[in-house]
């Protein structure tokens, strides 16, 4: 059994939703079907979903929302038509957002029932669609294949009994169309997991059933071992770990949410990137293990709109709690870090800019100067972080050589270099609008001089 995703993209409209049954009917194993909301049909458009979540504000702010309303049915209007199937899903659409609204669930219950809507009603459009093609297909709501979630609005953490569930699809003869992105509560109630998370319940079912394979479809052939907008024609990336595709992925590669792989990863099951337009292509697939390549760089990967918080201190080393002092403060103002690159008598600590507001930022600095009497506190602004990622880079020899010699033909200088425990990347911190050069000349360093 093989599970298939189709992201935004992929279901963006009716030529694509028939290229998905094209992909469907091509594999009997493709049994399990997991799909996103409808995606931008060209670059100016707007996702179904981002309309959904701006339906809910207006709604929240008690104003007139008909508007709003029926650009989506519209949405979904033009697939059903272009598919000829029944309009009556538009109409289960229209009374499932006027019973959202007319609930007596809080505004945040609300906004995640409505935000679930585009995934909800694509997979019942896509199965509509499937048995009008002749297809023994279903749609199945996500309570019934039993993905039972954390009773945490907007931020779902699937509970392990789900997969004992999911695993129960076996004993289905149908093709089965699940919407992604959400789950229910014990108590009942819809939970939608954080943005991205069609890929997260994808890679949930794949583990419930125990795929043999997990196939996530998307716009590209493959991932690239570096952004394409950045660098031309860059290489593609066959395989990948599922190390360092979450690397990739927290560093700005935008293939998967980056907590999406986690359940494949714990249950070892192989994931192959597709492309919809294209699904000849070989793809990337990602395992838990590969055979060592020569040179162990697979991608380079950056983000911006980070925050470095630097507090200097004689002898910081020998004051007993330093650190844990430091990151209490931030962890009483409710701010996640990213990394804690240490000297003897400095620490850096690095945050992403939206978990820093204002006045957060104030009360830290000021709590710093109350609490830990530091010689020095600055805060630093506009910075990137850039990954050079790949399994084995620890024990390969000249690496970080190569790429400080790439900053420096960039003529940037770095601001922070960490590599520490981790096998599977280096991480340096540069000023923001310094990424594209450095990210070309690493790349030529590490795939164009080979």
């Amino acid at each position: 059994m093989k599970v298939a995703k189709f992201g935004g993209s992929s279901v963006a409209n009716a030529e694509q939703l028939r290229k998905v049954a094209n992909i469907i009917q091509a594999d009997k194993e493709r049994k399990v079907i997991v799909v996103s909301a409808p995606g931008k049909r060209f670059s100016d458009d707007v996702k179904v979903t981002d309309l959904l979540i701006g339906l809910g504000e207006v709604y929240l702010k008690n104003e007139p929302y008909q508007k709003q309303l029926e650009v989506i049915l519209d949405r979904f209007r033009e697939i059903t038509t272009e598919l000829n199937i029944s309009e009556k899903i538009i109409e289960e659409i229209r009374s499932g957002i006027e019973n959202i609204f007319g609930s007596d669930n809080s505004p945040e219950l609300k906004m995640d029932a409505l935000k679930a809507t585009g995934e909800d009603s694509l997979a019942k459009v896509l199965s509509a669609y499937l048995q009008s093609l002749g297809l023994n297909a279903i749609y199945l709501n996500p309570k019934a294949a039993g993905i039972l979630v954390s009773d945490t609005p907007g931020n779902a953490q699937i509970l392990e009994e789900s997969y004992d569930h999911l695993y129960k699809l076996h004993d289905r003869e149908e093709i089965v169309v699940i919407p992604g992105f959400f789950g229910y509560s014990k108590d009942g109630k819809l939970i939608t997991f954080s943005r991205g998370g069609s890929d997260i319940t994808g890679s949930i079912v794949a583990a419930g059933v125990k795929a043999s394979l997990y196939e996530n479809f998307t716009d590209v052939d493959s991932v690239y071992c570096v952004n394409p907008m950045i660098v031309k024609n860059p290489k593609e990336i066959t395989s990948l770990t599922y190390k360092e595709m979450r690397e990739l992925s927290y560093a700005g590669f935008s293939v998967f949410h980056d907590e999406a792989l986690i359940p494949a990863f714990k249950a070892d099951i192989p994931v192959c990137i597709k492309n919809t337009n294209n699904p000849q292509a070989m793809g990337t697939i990602i395992v838990s293990k590969k055979e060592p390549q020569p040179n162990p760089v697979v991608g380079i990967a950056s983000d911006t709109g980070f925050i470095s918080i630097y507090v200097s201190k004689y002898l910081m080393n020998r004051e007993l709690g330093f650190g844990r002092k430091l990151l209490t403060i931030l962890e009483d103002e409710e701010i996640s870090f990213e990394h804690t690159p240490t000297g003897i008598d400095d620490i850096s600590v690095i945050i992403r800019e939206s978990r820093l507001t204002k006045e957060k930022e104030e009360r830290v600095i000021a709590r710093i100067k109350e609490e830990l009497d530091p010689d020095t506190v600055t805060v630093e602004r506009d910075l990137a972080l850039i990954m050079v990622v790949g399994e084995g880079m620890d024990s390969g020899i000249g690496l970080a050589d190569k790429a400080t010699h790439a900053f420096a033909h960039a003529n940037v200088s770095i601001k922070m270099m960490n590599q520490g425990s981790s096998e599977v990347s280096m991480m340096f911190g540069i000023k923001a609008d310094k990424v594209k050069e450095c990210v070309r000349e690493l790349y030529k360093i590490f795939f164009e001089s080979e």
